[in-house]
């Protein structure tokens, strides 16, 4: 059931991605990232209510409420360092963050995979980042570039690890969804304050118009990213963290994909190895 669960995370932030990369190219990110999860917000606001899921606020909330903050800074890092360096090589480093953070803190708890497990991990991981593209020649990656993307990775990992910690509830893991997401748009929302102040633009060409018009896409795109963050809580409970983690990060194989199946992009022969080992790698952890 673990397996399941983590592998419908790793499809739903996968198609989340993909829809989030269509719409920032005619829509600010950070607008796109906050729209999407007032949205987001919205509707689990209604879902909390409608359960009573109020009843369940405790000390757990606090680890929503940091994996709402820590989630876009992290968002925020990443975008940065896509933009100053070559994203064959951010992109899979990045990915990576989701896998090593919450592997660490299974193991300092105790977890200890087995051999099959292990090998499955070390498959799967390297699925990962050929999925990713990853760029081995051109110029050297600045240190700025460098710095932002390990900050953006750990922050990646830290708020699967954090999610996991939210809630043990089914209602209770509506209202720790709904804390992060509250906080997602606060501190987005205040990042996106502060670049329409310093001159760069809030809203695409066209206006509000085209916010309207994208609505059911930025729709689809936070209740994705919400529902994966909810499997991916169910995944860690209902099995070793060790195998979630890994499978809930395929999402980059997830994300290739659909650019190939939807948009008709070639997969280069390293990502479409990377797809292949990190299937070989799924199969692994699911049997381990």
């Amino acid at each position: 059931m673990s397996a399941l669960f983590a592998l419908a995370t790793s499809l739903l932030w996968g198609l989340a991605d993909f829809g989030g990369g269509l719409l920032t190219r005619r829509t600010p990110a950070l607008t796109v990232v906050v729209a999407s999860q007032i949205i987001a917000m919205t509707a689990l606001g209604a879902i909390v209510v409608a359960t009573g899921g109020w009843s369940e606020a405790g000390p757990q909330l606090w680890f929503a409420a940091a994996a709402g903050v820590v989630g876009p800074a992290a968002m925020l890092c990443f975008y940065r360092a896509l933009a100053l360096g070559p994203m064959g090589v951010v992109s899979p480093l990045g990915a990576l963050g989701g896998v090593i953070v919450p592997l660490g803190v299974a193991l300092v708890l105790g977890e200890r995979p087995g051999l099959l497990q292990v090998s499955g991990v070390v498959v799967a991981v390297a699925g990962v980042v050929l999925a990713s593209g990853p760029q081995t020649g051109g110029a050297p990656v600045q240190r700025q570039t460098l710095l932002l993307t390990l900050v953006a990775a750990l922050g990646f990992g830290s708020v699967m690890a954090l999610i996991a910690e939210a809630s043990s509830t089914l209602t209770g893991l509506f209202l720790a969804l709904f804390v992060q997401r509250v906080c997602n748009v606060a501190v987005g929302g205040t990042a996106l304050l502060f670049s329409v102040r310093r001159g760069n633009p809030g809203l695409p060409e066209g206006g509000m118009g085209v916010v309207w018009a994208s609505l059911p896409a930025l729709a689809f795109v936070g209740l994705a990213d919400v529902a994966a963050n909810g499997t991916y809580n169910l995944a860690a409970h209902h099995g070793p963290v060790t195998v979630a983690a890994v499978l809930a990060s395929l999402y980059p194989v997830v994300t290739a994909l659909a650019a190939r199946a939807l948009l008709g992009e070639r997969l280069r022969v390293v990502q479409a190895t990377g797809a292949g080992l990190a299937l070989v790698g799924t199969l692994l952890l699911a049997t381990g």
